[in-house]
């Protein structure tokens, strides 16, 4: 029965909504301030038309730090330290299938799109409230 139910559910109904978000532009010591003071560990980075172009992370901050303390250079724009390599999943991805994908990366989190605009985020702890709600 379990296994029913959790294949039923969809990334959609567990994902955050709203979140925080970047634009390449941004400076990334606001982006750092705003990750601070969100307290969250990263944001998805979007383009104007809302499509997912980078991932910002508290990691990817960390050269930010480096780069002030070895070659005195503070600041710079988001694009700068985002990754592109970014790794979405579709809204109406299963629960099951979004847990497959949390188990074989690093990642923390998902970015989640719709016909490829940012409509939401899922979290490792996202999917496990799915799997808590069927205990």
């Amino acid at each position: 029965m379990a296994k029913e139910v959790l294949r039923s559910l969809t990334v959609k109904q567990y994902m955050a909504r709203d979140i925080v978000t970047f634009k390449p532009d941004t400076g990334v010591m606001d982006a750092i301030h705003t990750l601070i003071t969100r307290r969250v560990s990263g944001a998805p980075v979007v383009d104007d038309h809302g499509n997912v172009v980078g991932i910002l992370s508290e990691k990817d901050c960390m050269q930010v730090m480096l780069n002030a303390c070895y070659h005195e250079e503070l600041g710079g724009k988001v694009s700068e330290y985002m990754k592109t390599d970014v790794q979405a999943i579709e809204a109406e991805t299963s629960i099951v299938e979004a847990a497959e994908m949390f188990n074989s990366s690093p990642v923390r989190r998902f970015p989640v799109v719709d016909d490829n605009s940012l409509v939401g985020q899922i979290s490792r702890r996202d999917v496990l409230r799915a799997l808590e709600k069927i205990w």
